[in-house]
């Protein structure tokens, strides 16, 4: 055997590896960490080769050092700068950071579970599996993540029953490789100075910072202050590491990058010998894991003498009633969540923000109502009408009323229908699209400050749930025709980069210029059997409206003969529609999530586009449809006295209140937005969480009762943070608080015609809403996997679409129906003396009661204390006692020709006035502009100075060629060497080959 070599005694600052293992585990070298292994490398070419510096054997570390390199050196990529707290956010060794957690329930036996390797059948893959098989499926996928590069850290399974939890990290070398194959921005060593332009409106700009400085969080008043030096960001390379501003290796990527890279690991490993047989996702499904999810950091409250953690300082700046009035810390959520939640909350604080001055004309909207009220002529004729009888409001059971008695509902339609709503809705009009053009400006400063130019060029990969089926189809074609194929994957370049360790066992890949996709009869089988679902949703909501009509109806017609009733019924039939909506709308999520995954789309991207168009569609429909039915439909079709149209024997279609149809749309906007608002999104929000982290303590395979004996005991150990993250309840995604903000949007666009107060309940809404979902997504909700977004996605597109639609309703709703119309032709075509005087008795038609259909009739024909021999009602129609009785009549023309013109006018003028002021806003910061051509330009001289230098460095090593090669101790392979940060990355048998 030969001699063992001596190792040699350390020295200096260097410690030995037995030394640096010892405190690094707490037990003799070859021990474990935890009660999981340190991790091996194999002893292959293969592994040695692709990762040299992530997996260590006993024996690697028991070897003689290099000469000249700190012993220390060989497993500090492993272990970290710093030795940290064991069990908060860290290895048990105290050095390798949880970047992930997997957790899976172990049932209750009596006898352990032995694990078989069974060949596994194809019909068994998306169906319950057995315990042993799950086992296998977990032993399968952590042996591929560790193949992948990542550290595992696992539970013993040896207790009888409760959670296990297996722990990951993503060391330098993953970490590195996939934020050059996911093209992150990070900031390099180039730092710049911002110098901002002189003059009346930098010096403007300067004192508007000044003056909203205190309404800044105390977070981002000091990033102010640094903000006019920036390190420039380029694209990740592991070839110009050297390039970038690294402190710490440790720090250098986010711990919410660290998650996203470790996500597309877990997305893209497979975890059976089947071939489609990939994913966390259908882990999860199958019930092998039961959650996967990166790590809240540490507690939401702590001790006020320590430094707050971000997610301390998050609940404090932005979580905190008390601070409603600041700003939100939009880094802090976009380094904590990611971009695409810090992008919708920099949407949501911008249209809160904006919604300030709308809130304010529509108040003033209101006041002008309320101290014109009095002065109004309408009005007051209404409340002086005692001589004029009006129609009965339904048959047989109604009486004939004086006009006189709908004096308080005219008097409070005035608050709404004056003539000033017709300014506010165009202003309303013109307010949407100022709010889309200041969104799109906000939105590029985002991108420049949070890194996120060029992130549309790249090409995004096919969610795994597309690639298996498209695998499993192309293996029923090869089983139909029973001729031996390879399954060929094609997919986009960036996919495979991906996926190559995945599928290199089991297929045969190759990079074909056309893409390979789901047959279309699949495709197009899914899309209508979407179609017909979604239409027969639909008519379930319309079904729901008219069975709230027919109750209305109907208790309408029993109640006739109590004093008040109208109100009772209208009251009730609002909070039923109301509890119908809510409803309805849980339902048509579910149903929205299923008709997405029935149709199977290729990219994340366009399964959130496919499921947020059915979700708005669906939600819309269900949210306004009673109130175009009021606005529009109610009291148009009813007929008139004599010839009523019937929706059911003995129940006629419904007509106006007293008040008028404004008068009522205005009562139904207003208890569903508010109702909306109240329960769904705050109380349900707030609520639900809670009552679902209940049932999840008492329902996690007897970690509740883990967790109720430890707290129990108090000198015993503490929850981890795990623990503590698995009860929270999953993040659902974005869409929605994206809807419902989106409803609320309609409701202070579509119909603030008829409710000018819409944009002021909506504020108040949202400065809670701000805080409340601050408080959820810190305190309430796991941690969501941290994602890039350059902007809102489809949203925008759907608020765009909303600004068009409400400048139509507006314009429908104003001619049709509110008076402003009649009000107008009345004044200038047919009053004397052109005022309003006069206006209600023209606008109401005379009807002769000897003309009611048999059994319509009112009983009581006395019921005013006089026998009754005309009543009116309102239309214009000729009198009875006319050539042509009840014929509509020449003001009913005028008025229906004025109703289309303003119509068309309204819609021409308001489309012009937005058009006109978004070409007056421009959608680029042509400061942002300059900065970003500044940067490249910078950017392109720094690779120019690089390449220029590396150039002259291969030219200085011409003296050390010998026989046409370099020598291995030469300048160009030291200085190679010294670039690249990790010594796999430089191959000295390759430089030949660079020159």
């Amino acid at each position: 055997m030969p001699e063992k070599k001596k190792k040699p005694e350390p020295t200096g600052n260097h410690v030995s590896v037995e030394m640096e293992m010892a405190d690094m585990v707490g037990k003799p070298l070859g021990g474990q960490v935890g009660s999981h292994p340190l991790p091996v490398r194999k002893k292959s070419s293969e592994s040695m080769t692709s990762d040299p510096d992530l997996y260590y054997s006993v024996e690697d570390l028991r070897s003689e050092p290099p000469p000249g390199e700190p012993v220390s050196n060989r497993i500090r990529p492993m272990l970290g700068q710093g030795k940290h707290e064991a069990g908060a956010l860290f290895f048990k060794d105290g050095y390798r950071r949880i970047d992930y957690v997997l957790a899976y329930p172990v049932p209750r036996r009596k006898h352990p579970v032995k694990v078989e390797h069974k060949p596994e059948d194809d019909s068994s893959a998306f169906h319950p599996e057995g315990e042993d098989q799950k086992a296998r499926r977990r032993r399968e996928f952590e042996k591929n993540l560790i193949e992948a590069g990542l550290d595992l850290e696992r539970d013993d399974e040896t207790k009888d029953h409760g959670m296990c939890f297996v722990r990951l990290h993503a060391p330098w070398k993953v970490l590195s490789q996939y934020a050059e194959i996911l093209k992150i921005k990070m900031p390099t060593k180039k730092i710049y100075e911002i110098k901002e332009r002189a003059g009346i409106k930098a010096k403007a700009y300067a004192l508007w910072r000044k003056t909203i400085r205190p309404l800044q969080p105390s977070a981002q008043a000091k990033q102010v202050d640094k903000e006019p030096y920036k390190h420039i960001s380029y694209t990740f390379s592991r070839d110009k590491e050297h390039m970038f501003h690294i402190e710490s290796r440790e720090t250098f990527f986010k711990p919410s990058t660290r998650s996203l890279v470790v996500h597309e690991i877990l997305k893209r490993t497979r975890y059976s010998q089947k071939d489609y047989a990939i994913g966390i996702t259908n882990l999860i499904a199958q019930g092998v894991y039961t959650a996967a999810y990166p790590l809240h950091e540490g507690e939401f409250e702590g001790d006020t003498n320590i430094p707050p953690n971000p997610r301390q300082m998050l609940f404090d700046e932005w979580g905190s009633y008390s601070k409603f009035v600041k700003f939100q810390p939009l880094n802090l959520i976009r380094n904590y969540f990611g971009e695409k939640i810090g992008m919708y909350f920099a949407w949501l604080g911008l249209y809160t923000k904006l919604l300030i001055p709308s809130s304010f004309v529509g108040l003033i909207v209101f006041l002008y109502g309320v101290f014109t009220m009095d002065d109004n002529v309408p009005s007051d004729e209404v409340c002086e009408a005692y001589n004029i009888t009006m129609c009965p409001l339904c048959d047989r059971e109604c009486k004939y009323w004086r006009l006189s008695d709908s004096c308080k509902s005219a008097r409070f339609s005035h608050l709404f229908d004056n003539e000033v709503t017709v300014f506010f809705s165009i202003f309303m009009s013109l307010w949407a699209t100022w709010f889309l053009e200041n969104w799109k400006r906000k939105q590029m400063e985002l991108n420049y400050a949070w890194d996120l130019s060029g992130f549309e060029e790249e090409e995004e990969q096919p969610r795994p749930e597309y690639e298996a089926r498209l695998v499993k189809h192309r293996i029923e074609q090869s089983d139909k025709t029973k001729t031996e194929k390879k399954v060929y994957v094609s997919s986009i370049l960036y996919t495979v980069s991906l996926s190559k360790s995945i599928f290199k066992d089991h297929f045969e890949i190759v990079e074909l210029g056309e893409e390979v996709k789901l047959p279309k009869k699949q495709t197009l089988f899914a899309v209508g059997v979407s179609s017909v679902t979604i239409l027969t949703m639909f008519t379930v909501t319309l079904a729901a409206v008219f069975a709230v009509i027919m109750y209305r109806l109907s208790v309408a017609s029993a109640l006739a003969i109590y004093p008040n009733s109208g109100q009772i019924v209208s009251g009730t039939a609002v909070t039923l529609n109301l509890i119908v909506i809510l409803i309805l709308d849980e339902i048509y999520g579910s149903v929205a999530a299923f008709l997405t995954q029935l149709e199977c789309p290729r990219t994340e991207t366009e399964y959130e586009d496919k499921l947020i168009f059915k979700l708005f569609l669906l939600k819309f429909v269900n949210s306004y449809a009673s109130i175009f039915y009021v606005a529009f439909f109610k009291g148009r079709f009813m007929g008139r006295p004599g010839q009523y149209i019937y929706a059911a024997p003995g129940l006629r279609m419904e007509e106006c209140g007293p008040g008028g149809c404004l008068y009522e749309l205005c009562i139904q906007l207003s208890i569903i937005m508010a109702g909306k608002q109240l329960i769904q999104n705050n109380v349900m929000e707030i609520g639900m969480p809670k009552l679902k982290k209940f049932l999840r303590e008492c329902t996690c395979f007897g970690l509740c009762k883990e967790r109720a004996e430890r707290a129990e005991d108090k000198a015993g150990p503490r929850d981890t943070r795990w623990e503590e993250d698995l009860v929270l309840e999953p993040f659902s995604g974005l869409s929605p608080e994206y809807l419902e903000m989106i409803i609320q949007f309609g409701f202070v666009t579509i119909f603030v015609a008829s409710f000018p107060l819409a944009p002021l309940l909506a504020l108040v809404n949202n400065v809670l809403e701000i805080r409340l979902d601050a408080r959820k997504f810190v305190q309430e909700l796991r941690r969501p996997m941290a994602e890039r977004a350059k902007d809102i996605g489809i949203w925008y597109n759907i608020l765009k679409g909303i600004t068009k639609i409400s400048v139509i309703v507006n314009a429908f709703v104003i001619a049709i129906t509110s008076n402003f119309i009649p009000r107008t032709v009345y004044q200038y075509m047919y009053s004397p003396d052109g005022s309003l005087h006069g206006f209600i008795d023209w606008s109401l038609s005379t009807f002769n009661v000897s003309d009611f259909e048999p059994g319509s009739e009112p009983r009581d024909n006395r019921s005013l204390g006089e026998v009754v021999q005309f009543c009116r009602y309102r239309d214009f129609r000729d009198a009875p006692w006319e050539a042509e009785p009840y014929k509509y009549n020449l003001a009913y023309w005028h008025i229906f020709a004025a109703r289309l013109g303003f119509v068309i006018c309204f819609q021409n003028v308001v489309i012009f006035l937005k058009d006109f002021i978004a070409w007056l806003i421009p959608d680029e910061v042509k400061e942002i502009k300059e900065r970003q051509r500044r940067e490249k330009r910078i950017i392109m001289e720094m690779l120019l100075e690089e390449e220029r230098r590396m150039r002259q460095h291969y030219y200085a090593t011409d003296h050390h060629h010998s026989n046409g090669k370099i020598s291995q101790n030469g300048f160009l392979e030291n200085h190679l060497a010294s670039e690249f940060a990790s010594a796999e990355e430089f191959d000295a048998n390759s430089i030949e080959t660079q020159v």
